[in-house]
Order: structure tokens, then C-alpha cells, then sequence
């Protein structure tokens, strides 16, 4: 049996506007985090933001499958049926990128 490919499906968001962060934040973690973790190959997903406050969120989403690919086809296939909120910007929309596992080093 083959090992399953393990990698990172990564994404940079932001909120529609300064004002509406909190919105955005809560729409993230408590409605599209969830809805994407229950797609098939879609293990985990960690959020991150600048520390300084200038740039975008960054979505990390941990995934596993005999097609990384594949995973993201469906996560991109499903996005009509997820509850999409307008506190977050889409001009220009978020753009997946898709990253392979080479090496998991923990010291």
C-alpha cells in the first residue's frame, strides 16, 4: 500500500474593509474553517495574520490524499455551496496554491 501524499493548501485573504476585520474573522473561524475541514483530504487548517497588521491573512489547510490535486479540484468544485461572506475582499480573489510535503523536520 502506498503512503498517501501529505501538503499545505495555502491562501492570502482579506476583509472587504479595515472596519469590517472583526466580521471577517469571525466568519472565517466559525463558519468557512468548519465547512472546508469537512471536505474529503482536508485534515486541518491553521490561520495566521501579519504581526504588524499590514498584509493579508494567510489560511493554511492540511491535506492528504492519494491526489493532492485532486483535493483542491473539490475544494475549488464545492465553493458554491459554501457560505461565502462579503466581509471578505474578492477583488482580487483569493488564489489557492497548491504545495507538496518534501521534508517534516521536527527538532
Amino acid at each position: 500500500m502506498s503512503k498517501m501524499a501529505k501538503g499545505i493548501i495555502y491562501v492570502e485573504t482579506r476583509p472587504s474593509s479595515p472596519d469590517r476585520e472583526q466580521e471577517y474573522n469571525t466568519w472565517y473561524d466559525e463558519v468557512h474553517l468548519p465547512e472546508l475541514v469537512a471536505l474529503d483530504g482536508i485534515v486541518s487548517a491553521r490561520r495566521l495574520r501579519p504581526v504588524d497588521g499590514d498584509g493579508p491573512y494567510v489560511a493554511l489547510y492540511e491535506i492528504e490524499g492519494d491526489n493532492l490535486q485532486a483535493v483542491l479540484d473539490n475544494m475549488v468544485a464545492n465553493g458554491s455551496r459554501l457560505q461565502m461572506s462579503d466581509a471578505l475582499q474578492l477583488d482580487p480573489r483569493p488564489i489557492p496554491r497548491l504545495l507538496e510535503v518534501t521534508t517534516d523536520y521536527r527538532g
